[in-house]
């Protein structure tokens, strides 16, 4: 059984706090890591994967400090950063030789790894074209599969589907569904979407902290009585989109259906509505205006 453990996790640059005190314990399954542009998932994450050393605090794989591990914890591991490296003239397949070499692999292993990962991220068909023609999907796809040549136990991936149109999204995230079996998938986005059908927990990060966890329905039951929908003249939605927090807006006529998230009932003809996990992330981060910090600039 896989077992990864944060105790207290803290990340300090100069008088930012980047990752404050963090404790969490993750087993097999797709972990969604759900916070605003700034909140301190990238470092949360590059603690993770040992690029980063926690200023205090200690994260464990099945009882071992990772690092005390070293190498041993590494061919555990598979990370997509958000802009991972690649060489433009090098074709997918050549460039999924080299990641194999750097890794360890011999050169008929990586071949062979290569040839069953692009079959996965069906690029099969574009193996021996330049990654320099590839669409940002494919780029991500093969993004993926570099991060897949070791057969890695835990996957990290930061921010994947950033910039893909939404047919590559859903494409994408129905692969991290099927990669997840009997390993540790850790997902970092700012769009719900992307761990709202996949997740089996999600991690709510806010400034640095850790804001919430639990499945989407036990997230969204925590904003049951606080979504609303009614109906207000066109001419009055600039008004109310000031006074409240308005998660959609559609015109009819000369009247404005808002969906509204507010604690109190925003008017007498307001309707409860069904919550959802956007309805919580904009509860929760409407107002978030995270600093960046030097370190989350390097990796956004």
């Amino acid at each position: 059984m896989l077992e990864l453990t944060l105790n207290e996790v803290s990340k300090h640059f100069s008088a930012k706090k980047a990752v404050n005190g963090v404790s969490v314990r993750l087993t097999s399954g797709v972990y969604g890591l759900l916070g605003a542009n700034g909140a301190g998932k990238t470092t949360l994450m590059r603690m993770i994967c040992g690029i980063l050393s926690p200023t205090s605090g200690t994260i464990q794989m099945n009882g071992q400090e990772i690092s005390r591990m070293g190498e041993r914890y590494r061919d555990l591991l598979g990370y997509l950063p958000q802009d991972f490296g690649y060489y433009p003239d090098f074709s997918a397949e050549e460039f999924l030789w080299y990641v194999g070499s750097l890794k360890g692999l011999t050169l008929p292993a990586a071949k062979g790894k290569a040839r069953e990962l692009l079959r996965t991220v069906a690029l099969s068909e574009a193996a021996r074209k330049k990654i320099r023609t590839f669409s940002g999907g494919m780029k991500q796809r093969l993004g993926i599969a570099q991060a897949m040549l070791n057969d890695p136990r835990v996957l990290v991936l930061d921010e994947p589907t950033a910039g893909l149109d939404p047919k590559e999204r859903v494409r994408f995230r129905n692969l991290i569904a099927d990669l997840a079996r009997d390993k540790i998938v850790i997902l970092s986005t700012h769009i719900v979407s992307d761990v709202e059908y996949i997740a089996d927990q999600i991690l709510v990060v806010k400034q640095g902290g850790l804001l919430m966890t639990g499945t989407v329905e036990q997230l969204t039951a925590t904003m049951e009585g606080c979504v609303w929908s009614c109906h207000v003249p066109a001419r009055e939605a600039e008004e109310w989109n000031a006074r409240y927090c308005v998660s959609n807006l559609r015109h009819e006529g000369d009247q404005v259906e808002l969906r509204i998230v507010s604690k109190v009932k925003p008017a007498d003809q307001a309707a409860s509505v069904q919550p959802t996990l956007e309805d919580f992330y904009l509860h929760h981060f409407q107002d978030e205006q995270a600093a960046v910090s030097d370190e989350e600039k390097e990796g956004a």
